[in-house]
């Protein structure tokens, strides 16, 4: 296959992508490969669904690639493991990823050094692939999931595609993204769904009430919209986290009715203010930092090693910008080069040089 870039009787050759399922996700997907010169092919159990993305031009064409590069599986939690098991038996040479916003189980269920775990933090009130968008990702979270047995050449296909659609790629252990998930995603839309009910429930008293639903009302609900489709598949996938989180959340909620119960002003102003500063530091997306700097860290061929040092970064909030394994001359080693914010640089150092791995660095364009 040509690699992509290259020039063939003048113009650029494309890459192949496969995209299974042609919902919002999925459509987004193809739409922004598409705009990124990928070819992309597209399946659905809907013939009607894959014939709409080619009509709104989500995909070039529907059915099966055989010579796809990638194939990102977009279905629901609970058919994921089925589906990347035969993509990676039908692709034989492919990298398989999914858009799943549960790893662990998934994880457990599919062992295979192709195969690299994913999740898009980014969505829409919009359904089905009518409402999917090119831009969806330009900017948003996408955690990688590598494993002890991921292939070091599969990750950074999957990584280099994904960061084409202008994603911020993070690495994480598939039980720590779950964990972390629980609290940012799944228990907020709960939490979401539950006082949009509650409102309901209440505007059949007071017919005025919705009425006055101001704006703040508006933006923390806002994600009730969303599709109810895939969530019983993440509360049975997630059950523990999810648990965890919410009786975490029903313990401050309890300590929050005491301090209004109680009158205690300085204790309501205390508790909001630190809401407050919490909320003014959260990261804003993604912008390519002044400094990057190109981090070289000699990794021996060795299961894990990959996934050692992407989710050690992660853990760490580093943002990988760039990724690639350069194969040394020494059999049983290589080299792995990533290109970080120069911030950042001696923090991954010290990490690293805990870790035992030896690296070196430069200054991306000196």
């Amino acid at each position: 296959m040509v690699a992509f870039g290259a020039v063939v009787d003048g113009e650029r050759a494309p890459r192949f992508a496969q995209v299974i399922g042609a919902g919002l996700i999925g459509g987004s997907i193809g739409r922004g490969l598409r705009a990124c010169g990928w070819h992309v092919t597209m399946s659905d159990v809907d013939d009607g669904r894959t014939s709409r993305a080619v009509e709104i031009g989500a995909a070039d064409r529907a059915g099966r690639d055989a010579n796809a590069e990638i194939v990102f599986v977009a279905v629901p939690p609970s058919s994921v493991p089925d589906v990347a098991l035969d993509a990676l038996e039908a692709h034989p040479t492919s990298a398989v990823t999914d858009v799943a916003s549960v790893k662990g189980v998934i994880a457990d269920k599919v062992v295979n050094p192709r195969f690299v775990g994913g999740h898009p933090m980014a969505g829409s009130e919009q359904e089905g692939v009518d409402g999917s968008d090119g831009g969806m990702f330009v900017g948003a979270t996408w955690v990688l999931t590598p494993g002890p047995g991921t292939d070091p050449v599969a990750f950074a296909a999957v990584r280099t595609a994904i960061s084409s659609l202008g994603a911020s790629v993070v690495e994480l252990d598939p039980w720590r993204h779950d964990q972390l998930v629980a609290m940012v995603s799944h228990v907020p839309h709960l939490t979401a769904a539950t006082l949009m009910n509650l409102a309901a429930v209440a505007s059949d008293e007071h017919s005025t009430l919705l009425r006055l639903a101001a704006g703040g009302f508006r933006d923390m609900t806002r994600i009730a919209a969303g599709s109810s489709v895939i969530w019983p598949d993440i509360c049975a996938d997630n059950r523990e986290a999810i648990l965890d989180v919410i009786d975490r959340l029903r313990q401050s909620l309890g300590r929050v009715r005491d301090l209004v119960a109680e009158g205690d002003r300085a204790g309501l102003v205390e508790m909001l203010e630190s809401a407050r500063e919490a909320r003014v530091n959260l990261p804003v997306r993604d912008v390519q930092p002044e400094t990057l700097v190109e981090v070289r860290v000699v990794v021996s061929d060795r299961p894990g090693v990959l996934a050692e040092v992407t989710t050690l970064l992660g853990e760490m909030g580093v943002n990988i910008w760039d990724l690639e394994i350069a194969h040394s001359a020494e059999g049983d080693r290589g080299v792995l080069v990533m290109v970080v914010d120069g911030v950042t640089l001696d923090q991954v150092r010290r990490a690293l040089a805990a870790r035992g791995f030896q690296c070196s660095y430069r200054q991306v364009g000196s």
